[in-house]
C-alpha cells in the first residue's frame, strides 16, 4: 500500500474515490487502487476517459528520446563545469579533473568554472603528473592561494586534492578506488560511495562542503554527476570507468531535477534526498532500463543555459504528461 503522496509513476490524478482534495488518500480508501496499480497495465476512468500507463509511458519515452537527439550534443554543454572534461584525453588526469569539477559544482555558474579553472592552471597539463610529483606539503603551498569558493577555502581545496593523491597511491587510480568498494548484490551504489567518500577523507582530512556524505542521506547530487560524466559514453559523457554498468546509477538530483521530476509524475515526494533521487531514478529506469540517467544532461539544459528556457521544457513535458488522456469511447 501506498504512503502518502500519489503512487509512484501514476498519474497526477489517480481516481476521485483514493484521493483528497489535499492530494493525500483518504483513510480506508486504498484497497481498489492499490490492486490496480499492481496490474501491468493500470487503466483509471476519469471524466468518461481513461489513462493507460502503458501507452503514458510510451509517450513520454518518445517524447524524452526526441529531446535527447536535440539537445544532448556538446553544443549545449557550456555552462557545464563537464566542459572541464574534455580537454584530458586521457584517463588517469579525466577521472581527478571529473571528481574536482563536480566537488565544486555548487553555487553560481561562473563561480564554479572560474574556482575549476584556478586549479586546473595550477596543476598543469597533466593532474595525474602533478599528484605524483609533488609532496603533500608542497601541493598545501600551491593551493594556499585558492580563491574561496562559497563554504570552500583552500584548506577544503587542499584536503580533497591530497585525499585524491592517497588514493591514487593506495588503489592505482579513484576508479579501482570505487570499485573495491562496491558490494555484489548491492541494490544501489551507496555502499561504493561511502567506501570511496571514507577513502578520500582518510587520505586528506576534512574537504567541507565538497565531499556529501550517502550515510547523512544527502542526494549526494554531485558524486552522482561525477559517476554519470566516468560511468557513461555518449556525445556529451566521455566516460572511461568499466567496472560500472550506467544500469546503476542514480539520478543526480537537485531542485531543478526534482522539479522536473514531479512534472514527469515520477515522484510526489517534497524533499530532494537520497529517497527521492531512488524514486526518480526508478521512474526513469521504467523507460530506459539499462541507462536510467540518460536523459538528465538533456532536461537540466532548460533553466541552465540562457536560451533555453525552463517554461520551453514545461511544454514539452505538457505533451507526454498525465493531462494527455485516451477517449474511451
Amino acid at each position: 500500500m501506498y504512503g502518502r503522496g500519489r503512487p509512484p509513476y501514476l498519474p497526477r490524478r489517480v481516481c476521485r474515490e483514493c484521493q483528497s482534495a489535499t492530494g493525500r488518500h483518504a483513510a480506508g480508501s486504498m484497497s481498489d487502487c492499490a490492486s490496480a496499480a499492481a496490474c501491468a497495465i493500470f487503466i483509471e476512468f476519469f471524466s468518461g476517459s481513461i489513462y493507460c500507463i502503458a501507452m503514458y509511458n510510451e509517450q513520454m519515452r518518445h517524447n524524452l528520446e526526441m529531446l535527447y537527439q536535440a539537445y544532448n550534443r556538446r553544443q549545449y554543454v557550456h555552462p557545464d563545469p563537464l566542459e572541464h572534461l574534455y580537454n584530458y584525453p586521457l584517463l588517469q588526469d579525466r577521472e581527478i579533473v571529473g571528481l574536482i569539477a563536480s566537488a565544486l559544482a555548487y553555487g553560481r555558474v561562473v563561480q564554479i568554472l572560474r574556482s575549476i579553472s584556478w586549479l586546473l592552471d595550477v596543476m598543469g597539463e597533466s593532474p595525474y603528473y602533478f599528484l605524483q610529483c609533488n609532496r603533500p606539503r608542497d601541493i598545501q603551498q600551491t593551493l594556499a592561494g585558492f580563491p574561496r569558493h562559497r563554504f570552500a577555502g583552500p584548506d577544503h581545496v587542499t584536503a580533497l586534492i591530497l585525499g585524491i593523491k592517497h588514493v591514487i597511491e593506495t588503489y592505482g587510480s579513484l576508479n579501482e578506488c570505487f570499485a573495491a568498494g562496491d558490494r555484489a548484490g548491492a541494490e544501489t551504489l551507496m555502499p561504493a560511495l561511502s567506501s570511496f567518500v571514507n577513502c578520500l577523507i582518510a587520505g586528506g582530512g576534512a574537504p567541507g562542503h565538497l565531499l556529501a556524505i550517502p550515510e547523512k542521506g544527502s542526494a549526494c547530487k554531485r558524486l552522482h554527476l561525477y559517476l554519470r560524466w566516468m560511468v557513461r559514453t555518449d556525445r556529451v559523457d566521455p566516460g572511461g570507468w568499466e567496472k560500472i554498468g550506467p544500469e546503476r546509477l542514480m539520478i543526480p538530483l537537485d531542485t531543478h531535477m526534482h522539479c522536473i521530476g514531479i512534472q514527469l509524475g515520477l515522484t510526489g515526494r517534497q524533499q530532494a534526498n537520497w529517497k527521492t533521487a531512488i524514486e526518480i531514478t526508478d521512474g526513469f529506469r521504467r523507460l530506459v532500463p539499462d541507462d536510467p540517467v540518460k536523459y538528465d544532461f538533456t532536461l537540466t539544459r532548460f533553466g541552465i543555459r540562457a536560451d533555453m528556457d525552463f517554461c520551453d521544457l514545461k511544454e514539452r513535458l505538457q505533451e507526454c504528461c498525465p493531462e494527455q488522456v485516451y477517449d474511451h469511447e
